[in-house]
C-alpha cells in the first residue's frame, strides 16, 4: 500500500470542501513560537506595534486546519513565547514560581484561542471573506475570559496595551481596548487572508494578475490603520487649567524589602515636597494647585502612626496645597489592610471624605485567596502577611483644584474601573503605583495602559511612581514630563481639564459584549458549516 503524506498535498487538491491543508508541524511549530515573538516586541519597552497583527496572523497560520489538540499546544507555545518574557518582572524580587505559574496560566488562554482558531478553520476556506473579522472577534473573546478569570482575571498583554504609538490607539475612544484589539486581530486576520487568497489564485491564475489578492489585502490594511487617524481625539481638554506636580520621592534600594524601609520612603517623598516649596517660594518652580504622591509613599498607617501623621502634615503646609497620599492604612479587622488614595489638606490633615481605597487587590500579591491550597503549592504565599480588603466605591476624589479619578497600580488595566470614575465625575485621571518590586519594562508596558484610558475617555491623565516612570498624558495620548527609573524627580505641569463624555465612555461594556457574543456565534456557525461540508481539521 503507497502511504500519501497529507501535509504534502498542495491545498485544494483531493478535497471535497476546496479546503487547504494544515501546514506540516514543524513548520507550524516554528510559526506559533514566532508568534509569540512578534506579539511580546509589539508591547513596551520594544515599542514595536506593527507586529502585532504578523503576531495574530502567524498563529492563525499555524492552527489552520489542525486538529484541536495540536491547535491548543500551538496556542500554548505562542503564550508561552509572549508571556513568559513579557511577565519577566514578576520574577524580580519573588523568585521564579510566581513568573513560571502566572505565565503558564496566561499561556493557557492563548490555547483556548488557537482551539478556537483550528475550530473554525473551515470558514477561512468556505467563507474567506468574514476571516478578518472571524479573527477579531475571537481574539476580543479570548480576552474578555483572560481579563475576568480567575479570581478577577489578568488584563496584562492584552492587544490593545501594545497600541500606545500606533493609529489605532485613537480607536479607543470610540469603543475602548476591546475595539483596538479588534482591529489589530482584525489585520492579522487579513494578513493571512490576503496569504492564502494569492496562493490560491497563483495556482489558478492564467495570467499575471493572481497578485490582485494581495494588492488588495495591502490597499485595506492601508486603509485601516490609516483611517484609526481620522479618528477625531481632543489634543488638550476643553475646561479649566489645573497645576499639578507629581513626586517621585524614590525608595532607597529596590526589591521587596522596600516595605522594611517605609520610613525612609515616606520621608523622601516629605523632603522632595518641602523642597519643591523652597523651589516655589524662590519663583523658579510654579505654584501647583494639587500635589500626588505615588502608591505606598506612605506604608506606615497616618491615621494611627502619629509621626506619619506629622510628617506629611509638614508636607503639605510647606506646598500648602492639598496632597493625594498613597497609603496602607491598618483595618477594618484583624489581619487586614487597605490600599488607598487619600486626599491631606493643609492645615486640617487628612479628609476622609474624600478617600479611595483600591477596588481590586491583586491575588496572591496583595491578598491570597485559597490560602491553605496556596501554601500547599508554595510556603511563599506566607510573605502577604495582612490581606488587603477591597473598596466598594468607585475612584472619584473632589478636590479643590479638579475632581480626580483615582485608580491604583495594575487597576488600570480593567476597563470598568476607569470608567466608573470618570461616569462618576472625574476630569483628571490618576494612576497612584509603586513600581519597586519590577523594573522598568513593566514601568512603561503601565504606562502604556494609562495613555490607552487617556484616549479612551478623552481626559489627561497621569502616572505617579514610587521609583518611576511618572509623567503626564494628553487626552490624544501624547506622554509629557516622563521621569527616569530608580531616581528622585519632581515634575510639575499645567493641564485643561475635560468634563465631556467621549463614545467609549458613554457606551461601557457594549462593545466587548457585542465582540465576546461574536466570537462565540462565530464557534456556533463553524460546527454547523463543519457539518454541512464535511469540514474538519487536518
Amino acid at each position: 500500500m503507497t502511504t500519501v503524506d497529507r501535509a504534502a498535498v498542495p491545498a485544494d487538491a483531493s478535497r471535497p470542501d476546496g479546503a487547504s491543508r494544515p501546514l506540516r508541524l514543524p513548520v507550524a511549530v516554528v510559526l506559533a513560537v514566532a508568534a509569540g515573538l512578534a506579539l511580546l516586541v509589539a508591547f513596551p519597552p520594544y515599542g514595536w506595534w506593527p507586529l502585532a497583527p504578523v503576531g495574530v496572523a502567524l498563529l492563525a497560520a499555524a492552527t489552520h486546519r489542525r486538529r484541536l489538540r495540536a491547535g491548543a499546544g500551538l496556542g500554548f507555545l505562542t503564550g508561552l513565547a509572549l508571556f513568559a518574557p513579557l511577565l519577566s518582572w514578576t520574577n524580580l524580587h519573588t523568585g521564579y514560581l510566581p513568573w513560571v505559574l502566572l505565565s503558564l496560566l496566561q499561556a493557557g488562554y492563548l490555547a483556548l484561542l488557537g482551539v478556537a482558531t483550528a475550530w473554525v478553520s473551515p470558514l477561512a476556506d468556505r467563507y474567506p471573506a468574514v476571516w478578518p473579522a472571524v479573527t477579531g472577534v475571537l481574539w476580543v473573546g479570548q480576552e474578555a475570559l483572560r481579563d475576568r478569570t480567575p479570581f478577577g482575571g489578568f488584563p496584562w498583554g492584552r492587544l490593545a496595551f501594545g497600541q500606545d504609538t500606533s493609529p489605532l490607539l485613537r480607536l479607543a475612544s470610540v469603543g475602548g481596548a476591546p475595539l483596538v484589539t479588534f482591529a489589530v486581530a482584525a489585520a492579522g486576520g487579513l494578513l493571512v487572508a490576503g496569504v492564502w487568497w494569492t496562493l490560491r489564485a497563483r495556482r489558478a491564475a492564467t495570467d499575471t494578475r493572481w497578485w490582485t489578492p494581495a494588492a488588495g489585502c495591502a490597499a485595506v490594511l492601508v486603509l485601516l490603520f490609516g483611517g484609526g487617524l481620522l479618528v477625531p481625539v481632543s489634543t488638550a481638554g476643553t475646561g479649566e487649567t489645573v497645576t499639578v506636580a507629581i513626586v517621585q520621592g524614590n525608595v532607597p534600594r529596590l526589591g521587596l524589602d522596600f516595605n522594611a524601609q517605609r520610613q525612609a520612603v515616606l520621608n523622601n517623598h516629605v523632603d522632595a515636597t518641602i523642597a519643591l516649596a523652597g523651589e516655589v517660594a524662590a519663583g523658579t518652580r510654579a505654584r501647583p494647585d494639587l500635589v500626588v504622591w505615588p502608591e505606598n509613599s506612605s506604608d506606615i498607617d497616618p491615621l494611627r502612626n502619629q509621626s506619619a501623621n506629622i510628617r506629611i502634615s509638614e508636607a503639605a503646609d510647606a506646598i500648602g496645597v492639598p496632597i493625594l497620599v498613597g497609603a496602607v492604612l491598618t483595618g477594618p479587622g484583624q489581619g487586614q489592610v487597605r490600599n488607598a488614595g487619600l486626599l491631606w489638606r493643609p492645615g486640617s490633615g487628612p479628609d476622609l471624605e474624600q478617600l479611595y481605597i483600591k477596588r481590586h487587590p491583586v491575588p496572591f500579591a496583595e491578598y491570597v485567596p485559597l490560602r491553605r491550597i496556596a501554601r500547599m503549592v508554595s510556603d511563599q504565599v506566607d510573605r502577604v502577611r495582612a490581606d488587603f480588603v477591597a473598596g466598594t466605591e468607585p475612584g472619584v476624589v473632589r478636590t479643590p483644584a479638579a475632581v480626580l479619578g483615582d485608580v491604583i497600580c495594575f487597576e488600570v488595566a480593567y476597563d470598568g474601573l476607569v470608567r466608573d470614575t470618570v461616569v462618576g465625575g472625574a476630569q483628571l485621571l490618576v494612576v497612584q503605583t509603586n513600581n519597586a518590586t519590577f523594573d522598568v519594562a513593566e514601568a512603561r508596558q503601565q504606562l502604556a495602559m494609562v495613555r490607552l484610558r487617556a484616549v479612551e475617555h478623552g481626559r489627561p491623565a497621569l502616572m505617579a511612581s514610587t521609583v518611576g516612570v511618572s509623567g503626564f498624558v494628553a487626552p490624544d495620548g501624547r506622554v509629557s514630563d516622563a521621569t527616569g527609573f530608580n531616581t528622585q524627580a519632581v515634575v510639575v505641569r499645567e493641564l485643561r481639564l475635560t468634563e465631556g463624555r467621549t463614545l467609549a465612555t458613554r457606551v461601557g461594556v457594549l462593545p466587548e459584549v457585542v465582540l465576546a457574543g461574536l466570537s462565540v456565534a462565530t464557534l456556533v456557525g463553524a460546527a454547523l458549516v463543519r457539518r454541512r461540508w464535511g469540514g474538519r481539521s487536518g
